[in-house]
């Protein structure tokens, strides 16, 4: 059992504050990687999730991608800091929390992408201009927040 697992067994479906890391892949040619999730299914997100105690969200966001895709990141740069009331989630089975989402970005990456099936369903680089429809609401709003610099 996890730690936010061992929490939910103390509190219930109160709200939480969770952090989390989620990393803006971009390959050589400036395409974005994002993962097409199991939950919400079908929905297409950035990479990443949340801290394990004793973890740096640096340390998150390489564990976490290298759970989800098999990648190794090199060199990861802070760009933005995600919280507030817009970051409220109320998962499907009750379980409500605040997010504070640290955002990343790095072009270092390394390894063979494979998807893990518990959690995924496709990765695919994107262009910027041409990104899905579907994408996970906060996700979508780090992303366009992201290409207006």
């Amino acid at each position: 059992m996890g730690y936010i697992e061992e929490l939910r067994a103390i509190v219930g479906h109160r709200p939480l504050i969770l952090v989390g890391s989620l990393v803006i892949m971009k390959d050589e040619k400036g395409r974005i990687l994002l993962q097409q999730r199991k939950h919400p299914y079908g929905f297409w997100g950035l990479p990443g999730g949340l801290m394990e105690l004793g973890e740096s969200t640096e340390e998150t966001a390489r564990r976490e991608v290298w759970e989800e895709t098999g990648l190794i990141l090199g060199n990861l740069k802070m760009i933005d800091v995600v919280s507030g009331a817009d970051n409220f989630i109320k998962a499907p089975n009750g379980d409500e929390f605040y997010m504070v989402t640290v955002v990343y970005e790095t072009s270092e990456i390394s390894g063979e992408l494979r998807i893990d099936q518990q959690e995924s369903l496709d990765f695919r680089y994107f262009q910027t201009s041409e990104l899905p429809e579907q994408i996970v609401k906060s996700h979508r709003r780090i992303l366009e927040d992201y290409l207006k610099k």
